[in-house]
């Protein structure tokens, strides 16, 4: 589901977490009466703000570049600014939760009081609303991203199909190039052979002739010689037109 494949959400929960383990090390450090434990729970704090703010800082980014198109990502404007608001919010707390610690002993119980009730968010009528209407957007959002993962996963179906389509046609084009190869290679052997069984017939007659012409006379070699070429030119014309 997009809530929890959408790296927004997988980042703000991350956030999330660390602002949620801001608020209890936050309060231990409002509470403390030591000074060597409150010495070192500020400086946790500080050190969970630093790294809050820098993720918050590149969420916001990613929200920039996703605001740049906000349909290509499957969003409106709407869940921007919701987005948006959000990272302020975290912002904000993180910012004050840095101020108020780094105040350290000059911050007085009712500022104190009044950063811990800022930092745990506590809801009002108008807060309960909004947190209504986001939930409704982001309901929205999420059905929005489900039907474009739909489409994403159907398209590459398709693309997948007339991928093997493809390599279907090509195997076959494949095959039928190899069997032609195995015909070209068929006749060639038989003319081949062909061409063998001509030359080995030829070098029988020319022993046969030779015998014949040691025997015979000058005119009957002339006679012989002509009736020879009348058979080669009539075997020339069997091996090559036939």
């Amino acid at each position: 589901m997009p809530s929890a494949q959408d790296p927004f959400y997988v980042v703000k929960q991350e956030i999330q977490e660390s602002i949620d383990k801001l608020k209890s090390t936050f309060h231990q450090w409002e509470n403390t009466a030591d000074v060597g434990e409150r010495s070192s729970l500020s400086k946790e704090v500080l050190a969970s703000c630093e790294s809050i703010a820098w993720q918050v800082d590149e969420l916001d980014k990613a929200i920039s570049v996703a605001a740049r198109d906000p349909s290509w990502y499957g969003i409106d404007e709407v869940e921007v600014e919701n987005r948006r608001k959000w990272t302020s919010d975290a912002r904000t707390q993180v910012s004050k939760a840095k101020r108020t610690v780094e105040a350290g002993k000059g911050s007085n119980n009712a500022s104190l009081s009044g950063m811990h009730r800022e930092l745990m968010r506590l809801p009002s009528s108008h807060q309960t609303t909004s947190n209504q209407y986001a939930a409704q957007d982001n309901d929205d959002f999420i059905e929005s991203e489900s039907d474009r993962q739909m489409l994403l996963i159907k398209r590459q179906d398709e693309e997948l199909d007339e991928l093997s389509l493809s390599v279907q046609r090509i195997g076959g084009v494949g095959l039928t190039i190899h069997e032609e190869l195995l015909a070209q290679e068929k006749i060639i052997d038989e003319l081949g052979n062909e061409m063998d069984g001509t030359s080995n017939r030829l070098d029988f007659v020319q022993k046969k002739v030779a015998m014949v012409m040691k025997k015979a006379s000058a005119k009957g070699q002339i006679m012989m010689i002509l009736g020879l070429l009348a058979m080669f030119i009539f075997l020339f014309i069997l091996v090559f037109f036939t």
